[in-house]
């Protein structure tokens, strides 16, 4: 069968809206306190399913670079809608705890191995300068998906409640696991040709000391690698937040949803622009500017506290995507090794921490600040001191 980018970037499409397309999310808080769980039990399944995720998160990178990554791409997705079910079926705080696990392994499988997968089938066709480009598109289906996915669930909750809500998101699990399947994969199981028949774990420890070995030895990896969270982690924290912020405009609970969209559309614009820019990625004073930027729009937007300021956030969130996409691009372009889903794996665990520190960091600022409105317009400084940081590098 003849490969071509368009089939790899059309199974890639499918496969990033597909795993968003998940109407349980805008309403799985609702099932958790209608279950009768109290805000303590809710913040401890959160705790858990990060917790999974770290734990799970370089393990698997090394699994999917001494295996097969397009098996953990199917298998992901199956975890991720047996805890769905379970959630609809068993509503209890040890079946969400249960699928909370399960979502997180879900998670752990697909970061580092999907990275891994498009960029070397690109790489392999000849087009490894088209991956910024792809993924960003990748990202615009997912972010998609996710928004279809929130106006579904409204009318499908309101006719068959969360049994129904449940059942189409554990069908778009099963769907993203069956679009997996047409991945393409040409590569060597592991590090070497016989990684892994001698003993089960030899290809699995000889993925993970390549991975790592690179790490330590090339600076230029290690700091694309420090480069990924610096830029994704304090949005991706901040994401949280924005119904909040939206609110402390002074805008009514109804008007909140529409503000949301506006961000996200903002989001989507910047996956979409991450082709057309993709020279910054290589050029440290180019993304300095970007973050620099973009961190200025955060701030004046969130300090006005007004709706017209929502639109700047939203090209704040469209700069801090873009560049977030152009630092796992960045990444990909560096590494050599072959343990590449498990580097890749090392950033989204470096991301994953940072991401704990910034909503313990937002906590306390709100404490002092006691505005949602100031502390985003704060959280401006760590992408300022990124910026600075790439401006001095040569």
């Amino acid at each position: 069968m003849t490969l071509t980018p368009g089939r790899l970037t059309a199974t890639l499409y499918g496969y990033a809206f597909l795993d968003e397309f998940v109407l349980l999310y805008p309403v799985y808080a609702l099932l958790f306190a209608d279950t009768g769980l109290p805000v303590w039990q809710m913040s401890s399944l959160f705790v858990l399913w990060s917790t999974t995720g770290v734990l799970l998160e370089v393990p698997s990178g090394a699994w999917a670079d001494a295996v097969s990554r397009r098996t953990l791409l199917w298998l992901g997705p199956l975890l991720g809608g047996a805890g769905f079910a379970l959630w609809v079926i068993f509503p209890s705080y040890w079946a969400f705890a249960l699928g909370f696990v399960l979502w997180g392994a879900r998670g752990a499988l697909v970061s580092g191995a999907l990275e891994a997968l498009v960029y070397e089938e690109l790489e392999r066709l000849g087009a490894a300068d088209r991956y910024a480009r792809v993924m960003g598109r990748a990202h615009a289906a997912g972010q998609a998906a996710a928004m279809t996915a929130m106006a579904a669930a409204g009318p499908v909750f309101a006719a068959h409640g969360y049994p129904a809500v449940g059942a189409a998101s554990v069908l778009a699990c099963l769907l993203c696991a069956a679009t997996a399947t047409r991945f393409p994969e040409h590569r060597d199981a592991g590090p070497g040709p016989d990684a892994g028949r001698d003993a089960p774990g030899a290809g699995w420890a000889a993925a993970l000391r390549a991975g790592l070995g690179e790490v330590r030895r090339d600076r230029s990896v290690r700091g694309a690698l420090l480069l990924v969270p610096a830029v994704g982690a304090v949005w991706g924290a901040l994401d949280e937040y924005t119904p909040l912020l939206a609110r402390d405009t002074g805008v009514t609970d109804a008007t909140v949803p529409y503000l949301l969209v506006v961000i996200w559309a903002g989001v989507t614009a910047g996956s979409l622009l991450a082709g057309p820019a993709e020279r910054l990625g290589s050029a440290p004073k180019g993304l300095a500017a970007l973050l620099a930027v973009s961190a200025l729009a955060l701030a004046v937007g969130a300090a006005a506290g007004t709706p017209a300021g929502i639109a700047l956030v939203a090209a704040a969130f469209g700069g801090f995507q873009l560049a977030t996409v152009l630092a796992d691009a960045r990444l990909q372009q560096r590494i050599e090794s072959t343990g590449r889903a498990t580097v890749t794996s090392l950033a989204g665990l470096a991301t994953e921490l940072t991401t704990v520190a910034v909503y313990a960091a937002y906590a306390t600022a709100l404490t002092s600040t006691g505005a949602h409105t100031t502390t985003f317009a704060l959280f401006a400084a760590p992408y300022l001191l990124t910026a600075a940081v790439l401006a001095t590098r040569r």
